[in-house]
């Protein structure tokens, strides 16, 4: 198995870098349970009932570095599906799954889009008492 360059490691660390400050603009109102080299994790910590089961907390976002992309991980479209009308174009094509996408490049339309898709993940949240 072949290494990885340095280069590659370090540009995985600046999209890491630009996406993390995107997300720290939610903390608060939301909680970082983690943030460590490769890994940030926004959730909102309060008392919620989500489904008819009480938690503790509930997941919004999280980044975190993988072998060749960066992984943006957002939450609140589980609880609202039409909440994926909000992905841009930029933000659309990265995606690999429901709520998760792939970055391997990140430029100013690509932090707005993410903004973009906090903001309206955080107004659902709030609607629903989970913040």
């Amino acid at each position: 198995m072949r290494a990885k360059p340095k280069d590659a490691d370090r540009e995985l660390q600046g999209i890491f870098g630009r996406l993390k400050a995107v997300l720290e603009k939610y903390d608060p109102p939301l909680t970082a349970k983690i943030d460590r080299a490769g890994r940030y994790e926004l959730w909102s910590v309060k008392d919620v009932v989500v489904a008819g089961r009480a938690k503790k907390e509930v997941f919004f976002a999280s980044l975190i570095v993988q072998s060749d992309y960066v992984g943006f991980y957002f939450m609140p479209v589980y609880a609202a599906s039409e909440l994926a009308a909000v992905f841009s174009p930029d933000l659309l094509q990265l995606r690999t799954g429901k709520s998760c996408f792939h970055v391997k490049a990140v430029d100013g339309r690509l932090e707005k889009a993410v903004a973009a898709a906090l903001r309206k993940g955080l107004s659902l949240y709030r609607k629903r008492g989970w913040v």
